[in-house]
């Protein structure tokens, strides 16, 4: 009965090779999506003012490429938000620092993020331009703004969690105050600091670019968002496109990275389970 049983029940297919490699799959299926979305707009004919065909985003695409046009512009806004998010990374890692190491800091912390994380950070760009003018270093601190909340909340979770024996100890050595933050709770911290350092990466892609969006109708030079402003602006919806899909290919390069970060160091060190 055991092995009529066996029989009977269904084996799962082993996928072909090729097909075991994630990517592969990956590129499968975006390519599904690409050629699904190239027969509804042939089909339904879709005005190309509306909803362009992948051929013409594609086209646009080649050509703002070999004109210099969107590498120009995703250099401006890669150079605005890595300054902007370092800056919020440096504050939000002193918070926390002073959160872990003062009951004083704690209570700092507790009210700031309650006060300012729920605010959008393109919530007080309005203010940031009253400040700093039509200049990048507005966008910086927004982005900045955006950034730090994530950060800090990220890395005194992670300070928090650190094992009591293992503080113990440090302090038996002689460590305390930011001595003990930088050479036991931060190592110790880490996956929760990329953790926060990826939530933040995305607050303060979706501020840059919102950002130039503002800057794009105020007339001051920007990066992809004020590229998508000036398309939409001139009614070329496949170059619209074209700068959707160069954010879309740098979201997915950033991720990349992470991953990458957190394979070589946290996994690595066995302080998370490969999944």
């Amino acid at each position: 009965m055991r092995g009529e049983l066996e029989l009977a029940r269904p084996r799962a297919v082993p996928a072909p090779g090729v097909l075991r490699s994630p990517w592969v799959r990956r590129a499968l299926i975006l390519a599904a999506l690409i050629a699904a979305w190239q027969v509804y707009v042939t089909v339904a004919q879709v005005k190309p003012l509306l909803f362009p065909s992948p051929t013409a985003v594609g086209e646009a695409l080649v050509r703002d490429l070999t004109s210099l046009s969107i590498p120009r512009s995703t250099v401006t806004t890669l150079q605005f938000l890595v300054i902007g998010t370092l800056v919020g990374a440096a504050l939000g890692l002193l918070l926390a620092a002073f959160s872990i190491t003062s009951p004083i800091g704690h209570e700092l912390l507790s009210i700031l993020t309650s006060i300012f994380n729920p605010l959008p950070g393109v919530a007080i760009l309005p203010l940031a331009m009253i400040w700093f003018g039509l200049t990048p270093t507005a966008i910086i601190f927004v982005v900045a703004y955006a950034t730090v909340w994530p950060i800090a909340i990220s890395t005194d979770m992670g300070f928090r969690t650190v094992s009591p024996t293992l503080q113990m100890v440090a302090r038996t050595l002689g460590l305390k105050g930011f001595r003990l933050v930088a050479d036991v709770l931060l190592p110790a911290a880490l996956p929760h600091l990329l953790s926060g350092l990826k939530v933040a990466w995305a607050f303060g892609w979706r501020t840059v670019v919102a950002a130039e969006l503002v800057f794009g109708v105020a007339g001051a030079q920007g990066g992809l968002g004020w590229y998508i402003n000036t398309a939409r602006y001139f009614l070329e919806t496949p170059r619209v496109f074209a700068g959707l899909v160069i954010i879309s290919l740098l979201g997915i390069a950033v991720e990349y990275a992470f991953r990458l970060v957190e394979f070589r160091t946290i996994e690595r060190w066995g302080m998370k389970k490969t999944g």
